[in-house]
């Protein structure tokens, strides 16, 4: 048997060095673009925005991003990312258990309608929602009237289209997963009397924590960065439906150049540390994979 293993190494290995390899000057040249590509539709970007918001100053940057309407936009900004978050892993763990967990009729249009907000532009997808809530024309306008409720032009319509547009995150990196998983595990420890709850937690939970986090980080990233769908609902009203994207763009209007990249330079903030997250959590759960 040790035998019979060696000699598959050593076919293995054989293989391996007759894969083809490219000239070293075509690999120089694929190399090469690549960072230039790079470097010139990234690199220097987030570079310029940096330098554009501090062209005036460090005291201008400081002041442009502690002013109240800009506080009042990072705020509005936060509460609709924590509830797209909060929202968006509930629904994502759920579906992604009774898919993977599960067999029943109508699996794969339950996996085709959650990439759906991947395929609606976000104008569609707010003005599906101005459809369905405008409190003058809207397809709940008599119900909404009646009940002094409120959604468009309002941090609620903010919520819910921020929530549509980012639903297929968490799903979408849980559900390869745990189909690859497969139900031994759970049903091992259901078989051995733990509840269902404790079965989650213990099991099923740490199987999936680092794609649940890759998940939820893309889902915060969305969620900060979404203009149009949020253009749509929100009115525009500044300091109360204006998330920070939204008051970039006024500022940037108003030709406060130096206020708007010091304020958009909290969104690449953001991405960059999400960025990071992501890659972390990208590397754990390559790193369980092969293992």
């Amino acid at each position: 048997m040790a035998g019979y293993i060696s000699k598959q190494h050593k076919l293995t290995n054989k293989n391996h060095n007759n894969i083809r390899q490219e000239p070293k000057a075509v690999q120089f040249i694929l190399i090469a673009v690549t960072l230039v590509f790079f470097v010139l539709i990234l690199i220097i970007p987030l570079i310029s925005v940096f330098i554009k918001a501090f062209e005036q100053g460090v005291n201008v940057y400081i002041a442009s991003i502690t002013d109240p309407m800009a506080w009042k936009a990072i705020k509005l900004t936060l509460i609709t990312m924590g509830f797209a978050v909060v929202i968006n892993t509930i629904f994502g763990l759920t579906v992604a258990w009774a898919i993977a967990k599960f067999k029943f009729r109508g699996k794969n249009l339950l996996v085709t309608f959650i990439d759906l907000p991947f395929a609606i532009s976000p104008i569609v997808a707010g003005l599906i929602f101005v459809l369905l809530f405008s409190t003058t024309h809207g397809l709940l306008a008599t119900q909404l009237n009646a009940l002094g409720i409120k959604i468009l032009f309002a941090p609620a319509g903010i919520i819910l289209v921020t929530v549509f547009v980012t639903l297929p995150f968490v799903a979408r990196e849980l559900i390869p997963l745990m189909e690859a998983q497969g139900t031994a595990e759970e049903e091992a420890a259901l078989t051995l009397g733990a509840s269902g709850w404790k079965t989650f937690m213990l099991i099923t939970l740490p199987n999936i924590k680092w794609a649940l986090l890759y998940g939820v980080i893309l889902t915060a990233a969305r969620a900060a960065g979404e203009f149009g769908a949020v253009s749509v609902v929100s009115g525009n009203i500044r300091g109360l439906t204006n998330t920070v994207p939204l008051h970039v763009e006024i500022l940037y209007n108003e030709y406060q150049f130096s206020a708007a990249f010091a304020v958009a330079s909290l969104l690449t903030i953001i991405a960059i540390i999400n960025v990071i997250i992501k890659n972390i959590a990208d590397w754990n759960i390559k790193k369980n994979f092969s293992q």
